[in-house]
């Protein structure tokens, strides 16, 4: 199966009520661990690919390795720009082969944001490529993003409903009280906005900051309204977690197979069991 844009599942996921997650390739061993959960989940999926991830693998092979994981999978798997910082970085993207694209223009004043989302809109649309848009701020830190807690500031209804209205982005990410990275404590997640925005827009809400979330707030979330949720630390963690393991156990091992292999069903187990928790698994 070919890469599919992120609105090949949308309407089912809406009807169903459920959410489809994206999770970050950050090398080979996690794009194999997020293929082999969603064929064993029967699953849609989304592989995020953050700028720098693009960096660090190369922008070719991520394309090349995500298609040929599509072609294998049998299952719905979009390729999507994760914080996309530019139109240039989109169109980038969108001539490499991506599937999907978020552009990112939080961080513009209200009328910017939506004047550059429709740009990307415009251009994406055009060759059946699907997109995220972005209002309000998300804390933490996550590759090239960082932004303070004192800095983040949630989605305000009535500008999320405007911007959706005048940019048709296909899913809508709002600052909802999540974060990137892991959480110190537990997170307060405003589901009233979520719900607001939700039911006036004809678009799924996109709730970042996925890792660490307790799993009653995700589903409730879903409920009421979110259909795309954001996973990465928690991948990340369990694949660091069972590399040290295996080198503290054997600090003469020097082939990486024998310690990337473990982290590899590791990521796979975190990602089968959101897949469960988002309601996702056995759609296709």
């Amino acid at each position: 199966m070919a890469l599919v844009p992120m609105t090949a599942f949308l309407e089912d996921a809406k009807k169903n009520k459920y959410a489809v997650g994206q999770f970050n390739l950050n090398n080979l061993e996690f794009t194999q661990a997020i293929t082999e959960a969603a064929i064993e989940e029967k699953s849609p999926v989304i592989f995020g690919v953050s700028e720098g991830a693009m960096r660090y693998m190369g922008l070719d092979n991520v394309v090349a390795i995500s298609e040929a994981a599509a072609k294998r999978a049998g299952v719905p798997i979009a390729l999507h720009l994760d914080h996309g910082s530019s139109f240039d970085v989109v169109m980038k993207c969108i001539r490499a082969g991506f599937s999907s694209v978020m552009f990112d223009g939080s961080h513009y004043p209200l009328e910017e944001n939506i004047r550059l989302t429709k740009q990307v809109v415009a251009a994406a649309h055009a060759v059946g490529v699907s997109v995220e848009g972005e209002l309000g701020t998300i804390g933490g830190v996550e590759d090239d993003l960082d932004v303070a807690e004192e800095d983040a500031a949630l989605a305000k209804p009535a500008e999320a409903i405007r911007f959706w209205e005048e940019t048709k982005v296909d899913y809508m990410a709002i600052a909802v009280g999540t974060a990137h990275g892991m959480y110190k404590g537990e997170p307060k997640i405003h589901f009233d906005i979520i719900e607001e925005v939700a039911r006036n827009i004809g678009a799924p809400i996109v709730l970042h900051g996925g890792s660490g979330v307790p799993d009653e707030a995700i589903v409730k979330s879903i409920q009421v309204g979110v259909g795309k949720i954001n996973v990465n630390t928690e991948s990340q963690v369990a694949c660091t977690e069972v590399i040290r393991r295996v080198l503290e156990q054997k600090p003469n091992e020097i082939d990486p197979r024998k310690y990337l292999g473990p982290a590899r069903d590791a990521i796979k187990e975190v990602v089968k069991g959101k897949m469960r928790l988002f309601g996702s698994s056995n759609r296709v």
